[in-house]
């Protein structure tokens, strides 16, 4: 793909002081989805039902399964034996199987000539979201299912939300990083990821499209993350890189299994 650039597979280790976490992701930070989805080819298993752990301060943390490694109880996020969280028993509450969770809307583009517009709840359709993801990913060299998952994160699709710091819209930006952006209105959907993406885009490059260390310098400031030469030790922060990497993961495990159901010689016949 012209102007791509070059990825590689990273592992990000880091303590969650929230939860005593120690967390590994390995992930493909490729921007393009068909090299994502090629990168984790490994990763695919069977659907069958997943499980869900709650800790003793609330966190909710869904895996595809779970091990007991020398005295802490290991949370494995997919099929893979790489991608995993540790806990010491004492700080998980409750655990129980459930359901695989389906794969997420196809981001479909909107009719040609629309306006993406946010309803009276600042929700937009699935169509328009879409369109406006798959726009600015494409013209800035990142991943669509990391802008949904950064998007999700954010403001949960909501085009108004603003929070207690005055961040504002869909990918929630500060009016001083806004106006930097040169986004004029933050609460209309489509400056707003065009302005979201830029800046994930510009955190990519200075970190060498380290996702970890980008996702904590969107959420706490590239001050902060040079500062302490990592991810900050920030609960928040922290919370929140592995909150958006695990929603990243599912989407593109998920996507990944519904292309190998698509592909699969039963619906070939179908078909």
């Amino acid at each position: 793909m012209d102007g791509a650039r070059s990825f590689l597979i990273i592992s990000v280790k880091m303590l969650l002081t929230e939860i005593g976490v120690c967390f590994l992701c390995s992930l493909s930070t490729t921007r393009a989805l068909f090299a994502t989805l090629a990168a984790l080819v490994v990763l695919g298993s069977s659907a069958r039902a997943a499980e869900l752990f709650t800790l003793r301060n609330g966190f909710e943390i869904r895996c595809d399964h779970h091990a007991q490694v020398e005295e802490r109880t290991r949370l494995y996020l997919s099929a893979s034996e790489d991608n995993y969280i540790e806990f010491v028993p004492e700080e998980i509450a409750a655990f129980e199987m459930v359901p695989d969770l389906p794969a997420p809307p196809e981001l479909k583009p909107a009719a040609p000539g629309s306006s993406p517009k946010a309803g009276a709840e600042g929700r937009l359709s699935t169509a328009d979201l879409g369109e406006m993801l798959t726009k600015a990913g494409h013209e800035h060299n990142v991943d669509v299912d990391l802008l949904a998952s950064l998007v999700k994160a954010e403001s949960g699709g909501n085009a108004h939300a603003v929070s207690r710091a005055g961040a504002r819209g869909l990918m929630q930006l500060m009016p001083g990083t806004a106006k930097n952006l040169g986004v004029e209105d933050s609460f209309k959907p489509d400056q707003n990821v065009r302005g979201g993406s830029a800046y994930l885009d510009a955190l990519l490059t200075r970190y060498h499209d380290s996702m970890a260390l980008a996702l904590a310098a969107y959420n706490a400031g590239p001050e902060a993350v040079d500062r302490y030469n990592g991810i900050p030790p920030y609960r928040e922060t922290r919370a929140y890189v592995a909150r958006v990497i695990h929603e990243f993961n599912r989407r593109v495990l998920a996507r990944q299994a519904e292309a190998r159901r698509a592909g699969s010689p039963s619906s070939a016949l179908q078909n």
